[in-house]
């Protein structure tokens, strides 16, 4: 048996979620019948994180052992072309038998996208979130900053959140804008369920003008899901990206949205 692991990318929008699910079509699902067509056996994926309904990925990583001998290609080829057109496997590696997808991850990028202009999107409805209100930018990125470092995320944790502590290290929180377009990215070495969404949500209200920058510490403070924003909606939700140990030499860093060019001292106010 060896073991595989693959560098993701797909459009959550027709899923409901990455993880495998009885009555309901899911990514896992989908690329796991791609792969068995390849491997001529069934596989099973374990991914490093579980994406929401909606919810994208620039670069998810799975990993999967087989008893099927292939060149790395034909794998990431082979699954490609077997699977949906709103999936594509970027690239597969042979990697050692203590590799493992979720556990072995140091740390995981999101990025959170917004439409921030006075009319709906038409073209990329499922692929961002529309905020009609002008954002200051500058306000959003001094709020985040309490977020930094290691903390309770109590007040970002959805209610059916399984991990038994709230606790995350969050290691950078950027907010970019070009034109129309805002980002949030955010890295940490783990979230919990909702966490980016309910962020997003809170930094939404600050940058509206409909709480203070400083207010976003006071809600983490309080550890009470109650005193934070709403849940931002799925589809601007992207899984950017993983971060694991240089042995494994995984090509799987955070890979940029494609729509903003990198310049976090730039943007609106």
């Amino acid at each position: 048996m060896v073991r595989i692991a693959l560098g993701i990318e797909y459009d959550g929008s027709a899923y409901s979620g990455w993880q495998q699910q009885a009555h309901a079509r899911s990514v896992q699902a989908e690329l796991q019948r791609a792969l068995a067509g390849v491997a001529t056996h069934e596989v099973t994926l374990t991914a490093a994180g579980r994406t929401d309904a909606g919810v994208h990925a620039l670069m998810q990583v799975a990993h999967f052992d087989t008893s099927a001998m292939r060149p790395e290609h034909a794998w990431s080829l082979g699954a490609t072309a077997e699977s949906a057109a709103d999936v594509t496997v970027l690239w597969a590696r042979e990697v050692p038998e203590h590799f493992h997808a979720r556990h072995a991850a140091l740390s995981r990028t999101y990025v959170y996208r917004i439409l921030n202009r006075p009319m709906r999107p038409a073209l990329d409805r499922l692929r961002l979130c529309w905020v009609r209100r002008p954002l200051a930018v500058g306000a959003v990125r001094t709020a985040a900053q309490a977020l930094i470092g290691e903390h309770d995320f109590a007040c970002s944790r959805a209610a059916g959140c399984q991990p038994t502590t709230p606790m995350r290290r969050m290691q950078s929180v950027t907010v970019e804008r070009d034109g129309d377009v805002v980002e949030v990215t955010v890295r940490a070495n783990a979230f919990l369920h909702h966490m980016v969404r309910n962020i997003a949500g809170s930094l939404i209200l600050v940058g509206a003008g409909e709480r203070p920058a400083e207010w976003l510490a006071r809600a983490l403070a309080a550890r009470d899901r109650t005193q934070a924003g709403p849940t931002a909606p799925p589809q601007g939700l992207y899984f950017a990206g993983v971060e694991y140990d240089e042995e494994f030499g995984l090509p799987c860093g955070p890979r940029p949205s494609g729509r903003l060019r990198a310049n976090p001292q730039g943007g609106s106010p």
